[in-house]
């Protein structure tokens, strides 16, 4: 006799777009949470810092094609962003595209980051761009679940010069 199993929950809807001026105050509000920020610095950052953020991801979309988007949910709700930009610091993967999540607590394990980096990595691929890295803290358990079920790779461990905290860089080829 055959077991029939339950089908695969369906990934959720989750649209991204261009951020907006607005996007930042959003993003600072849903980012002041210390469990969304425990791997970022521990601290909510101010708004100045996403009011920068969201000026350069809409410079890096124009000039790029791609950025760290708004993530949207079905009801048109901000959860936070998913996307890539290049590495922006002076150590680690240097000259590399970076992809990365960061949501709002109530949107964690709803499979939002997942669907939202799959279609970062389709429109990565439309874009021509060869690979990505994530760069994940190894504590992070929940991010580097996600690297995993993109299909990156580890590639190196790593020690942040600022805190001094252990981290892992995955890698991801996009194109054949």
């Amino acid at each position: 006799m055959s077991e029939t199993l339950p089908a695969a929950p369906a990934a959720p809807m989750v649209r991204l777009r261009v951020p907006t001026d607005e996007d930042a105050l959003v993003w600072h509000r849903i980012f002041a949470d210390p469990e969304v920020m425990e791997f970022h610095g521990g601290a909510p950052a101010e708004l100045s810092e996403y009011e920068e953020l969201t000026a350069r991801q809409r410079r890096h979309d124009a000039e790029h094609g791609f950025c760290l988007w708004t993530a949207v949910d079905e009801e048109g709700e901000v959860l936070g962003f998913t996307g890539a930009q290049p590495w922006p610091h002076a150590w680690g993967p240097v000259g590399e595209i970076e992809i990365g999540w960061r949501l709002a607590r109530a949107a964690w394990g709803r499979g939002y980051a997942t669907t939202a980096a799959r279609t970062t990595l389709e429109r990565l691929r439309a874009a021509g761009v060869p690979s990505v890295v994530a760069m994940v803290a190894a504590e992070n358990e929940r991010s580097i679940a996600v690297t995993r079920r993109l299909g990156m790779e580890l590639a190196e461990t790593f020690t942040t010069p600022v805190g001094k905290r252990t981290g892992y860089c995955f890698r991801l080829d996009l194109l054949p």
